[in-house]
C-alpha cells in the first residue's frame, strides 16, 4: 500500500519512511514541496495521506482542502502532523476532512498504531467498494438474463398465437412498430417505447382461446359469434398476467385494453379516457390503422390515405386524440413503415372492411 508523506524537513521525512517500512505490505512516498505532491496526487491515489501543517507555499490544510475536492481521493484518510496544539488548527482541518492527528515530536509506536489502524480502515472499505461493485455487476447480469428471457418468451407465444390467429407475421411486425412510432411521438420516452415494441405483437395471443369455426370464419361474425370473439381479451390477459417479468405484464395490460375506445363504447370493460391503459390507447391506434390497411381472407386493404380518413373520424372517439396525433404528425414514417413491411393477396371484395378489428 502507497503512503504519501509530505512535509518540507528531509528529517522528518527520513524518520516517517522510516516508520511506514516497517509496516507489513506499506511503501513510503516522500514530497518536501506539497505543490509537487499536489500535482503527483493528480495521477495517483495513495492508500494513506500524512501531512505537515507548517509548509511553505502551501500549507497543510490547503493542501487537504484540495485532496478533498478531488472525488478520486475524497475517501483516502489523511493523517495532520503538527506541532501546534492550538484547538482551531484541528476544527479547521477536521472541518476540511482531515481523518486523525500527530503530534510532534512523535512517539514511534503511536504512529505505528494509528497508521495500522487507517490502512486497515482503508482494506476493508476498499473491499466493501470492490464488493459492491461486484454486487452491482451480478444484479446487472441477471437483470439483463431475465429481460433477454422474457423478450424470448414473448417471441415464442406470439410465433404461436400465429399458428392460430389468419393474421400475418408481418401486421404483428408492422402494429409494433406504429406503437413505438406513437409512443416517441407523444413523448413517453424511449425506454418506454422499446418495451412496447416488444411487448406489442403479444395483443392478441388470447386468440390462442378461441375456436377455429369463429376466428377463421371467412364473414361476418354473428352477434353471438362476436361476444366469444372479445373474450380473446380476457383469455390474453389471464395467460400473461401476475408475471414477475415487466415485459409479460406489459403485454397482459395491452391485449385485455386494446380495443376498448376512447368514449366508453369498447370492450371488455368499457373504460373510458385515461382510465384505459395509455399502453391500450397506444396499441387500439396502431392495431385498427393496420387492420384497415391490411389484406384480409374477407376484404381488400385500404388504402393509408383511407384509413387517415377513417381515423381521423373517430378521434376523440375510438382513438385518444393526442395520441392520434401524435400518429399523425409523422405520417411519413407511417408510410414508409407501411410500404417496408407490405403484403399481398389476391383481389378480394370489401364488403366486410372493418371486420378485422371490431
Amino acid at each position: 500500500m502507497k503512503i504519501l508523506i509530505v512535509d518540507d524537513d528531509r528529517t522528518n521525512l527520513l524518520i516517517m519512511s522510516a516508520i511506514v517500512r516497517r509496516l507489513d505490505d506499506a511503501d513510503p512516498v516522500t514530497m518536501e514541496s506539497p505543490l509537487d505532491a499536489a500535482g503527483w496526487l493528480d495521477g495517483n491515489e495513495p492508500d494513506l495521506i500524512l501531512l505537515d501543517q507548517m509548509m511553505p507555499d502551501m500549507d497543510g490544510i490547503d493542501l487537504l482542502r484540495r485532496i478533498r475536492d478531488d472525488m478520486r481521493l475524497d475517501n483516502v484518510p489523511v493523517v495532520m502532523i503538527t506541532a501546534n496544539t492550538a484547538v482551531d488548527i484541528r476544527v479547521r482541518a477536521l472541518d476540511q476532512g482531515c481523518n486523525d492527528f500527530l503530534t510532534k515530536p512523535i512517539i514511534v509506536p503511536e504512529v505505528q498504531a494509528r497508521l495500522r489502524n487507517l490502512l486497515a480502515l482503508r482494506q476493508s472499505r476498499a473491499l466493501l467498494r470492490d464488493r459492491a461493485a461486484l454486487l452491482a455487476a451480478e444484479v446487472e447480469r441477471v437483470t439483463a438474463a431475465l429481460q433477454r428471457q422474457g423478450e424470448e418468451l414473448v417471441n415464442r407465444l406470439s410465433r404461436a398465437a400465429e399458428y392460430r390467429d389468419p393474421e400475418t407475421g408481418a401486421h404483428i411486425e408492422r402494429m409494433a412498430l406504429y406503437s413505438r412510432l406513437i409512443a416517441e411521438a407523444s413523448g413517453c420516452g424511449s425506454a418506454f417505447a422499446q418495451e412496447l415494441l416488444k411487448a406489442a405483437p403479444m395483443h392478441d395471443i388470447g386468440k390462442i382461446g378461441i375456436a377455429d369455426m369463429i376466428l377463421l370464419k371467412p364473414a361476418r361474425l354473428t352477434p353471438e359469434e362476436m361476444a366469444l370473439m372479445r373474450q380473446h381479451t380476457v383469455i390474453g390477459h389471464r395467460i400473461l398476467a401476475d408475471s414477475d417479468i415487466p415485459l409479460l405484464r406489459l403485454a397482459a395490460e395491452i391485449a385485455l385494453s386494446h380495443h376498448e375506445k376512447y368514449d366508453g363504447s369498447g370492450y371488455p370493460s368499457g373504460l373510458a379516457g385515461k382510465a384505459i391503459p395509455l399502453s391500450g390507447r397506444i396499441v387500439a391506434i396502431a392495431d385498427v390503422f393496420d387492420a384497415l390497411t391490411s389484406p384480409r381472407p374477407y376484404k381488400q386493404p385500404w388504402t393509408t390515405e383511407e384509413a387517415r380518413t377513417y381515423m381521423m373520424a373517430n378521434r376523440g372517439s375510438h382513438f385518444d386524440p393526442a395520441l392520434l396525433d401524435a400518429f399523425l404528425f409523422r405520417w411519413d414514417e407511417v408510410c414508409a413503415i407501411h410500404e417496408s413491411h407490405a403484403e399481398t393477396l389476391p383481389e378480394l371484395n370489401r364488403e366486410h372492411a372493418t371486420g378485422g378489428f371490431s
